[in-house]
């Protein structure tokens, strides 16, 4: 079985395991305070022009989301997200088991409008009944989305904006952040979001580390208290320096956005060969997620050998599925499934002519 279904089925890229058994026998402090961590948080300062941010590496992307936004928000304040978005619909619920709603609104193509924040935050605010409502206080996007979407730099301005005038946090889950960066289409970089965002993370699990996110907090009043909460949310590792020395490893020599590129040159391979096929898609995604409709019994046959994820149903006889390529996949792994695939098409097409 070759898997297609998520960019975390391998372990870590060999630069990471080597400098992790490299500095295996050392004594360091705990919980992030070892010079390792320092490094990379510096590592990721420089890499957003900004001295004064606050970098602190949790093991994974819910952990980071449900700590970042219960230290942002008071028990009476919500959190504004897509209705597809992370926090809303692969978190069991963790935003809300930490006392905090998530306001889910509709967006297109996994994304939000700087006009959408804004009438949701307005509707709130103009109505007689405001005190018995929950108050939206935090913007929540992914970049990529969960439908491997991006934003542009002018959309990210835009929402960043409407954010400010609304008395709004902006928080942007960048779990796949090195996939985004390195898209065809991708017209932001690291300075860009540490200047439009209050704090954002950036994903290590979904690219080329054994696990670890690092949280980028921009904003003054969220740095306050924030390793407190870490703690009280189980987020604080006690060997922290396996986080820093992941990082390190991603972040040299570029590391981090070779593997992203990797991952979206193969999604876009794999695209190619589905479109020179006919098949259409559920959105339009240049990075490492791609979602053909397909029939189901093209499906069936490609499940024999192949991993995928279920997206939905399209009609009695097609579905919207997910390829996902990752840092790691192999380009012989993608050829050989554009192959199997040209063959079931072909095969399918022959037997409805007939």
């Amino acid at each position: 079985m070759i898997r297609f279904n998520c960019d975390y089925a391998e372990g870590a890229h060999e630069n990471i395991l080597k400098l992790i058994m490299e500095t295996n026998m050392e004594q360091t402090p705990g919980y992030g305070e070892d010079h390792y961590s320092e490094q990379a948080r510096e590592m990721i300062r420089e890499l957003c022009k900004n001295q004064e941010a606050e970098v602190q590496f949790f093991v994974g992307g819910t952990q980071t989301n449900l700590t970042v936004i219960a230290a942002a928000l008071r028990a009476h304040q919500c959190v504004i997200a897509a209705d597809s978005g992370h926090i809303n619909v692969h978190e069991t619920g963790a935003i809300e088991a930490c006392g905090h709603k998530v306001w889910a609104i509709p967006g297109a193509d996994g994304k939000l409008t700087a006009k959408q924040i804004w009438d949701a935050w307005e509707s709130h605010a103009v109505n007689e009944s405001y005190e018995h409502m929950v108050q939206p206080k935090m913007v929540y996007i992914s970049n990529p989305t969960e439908v491997g979407t991006i934003y542009s730099k002018n959309e990210l301005e835009e929402i960043s904006k409407t954010c400010k005038e609304c008395g709004m946090y902006l928080f942007l889950d960048g779990a796949r952040l090195a996939y985004g960066l390195t898209s065809k289409e991708n017209d932001l970089d690291l300075e860009t979001i540490a200047q439009c965002c209050d704090v954002f993370s950036i994903g290590g699990t979904k690219t080329g580390a054994l696990f670890g996110e690092a949280a980028v907090i921009i904003n003054d009043i969220l740095k306050e208290d924030f390793r407190y909460i870490m703690k009280q949310k189980g987020a604080m590792l006690a060997k922290g320096r396996l986080l820093g020395i992941q990082f390190i490893g991603l972040f040299k020599n570029d590391l981090y956005f070779q593997l992203g590129d990797h991952a979206n040159q193969m999604a876009q391979k794999l695209k190619k060969a589905f479109q020179k096929a006919g098949c259409s898609f559920l959105v339009d995604s240049s990075t490492n997620q791609q979602f053909p409709i397909l029939s189901d019994q093209i499906l069936k046959e490609l499940g024999k050998d192949y991993s995928y994820c279920y997206q939905e149903r399209i009609d009695e006889e097609h579905s919207a599925v997910r390829f996902c390529t990752s840092w790691a996949t192999k380009e012989e792994d993608v050829d050989q499934l554009i192959e199997d695939f040209e063959k079931i098409w072909e095969k399918c097409k022959s037997a409805d002519k007939r």
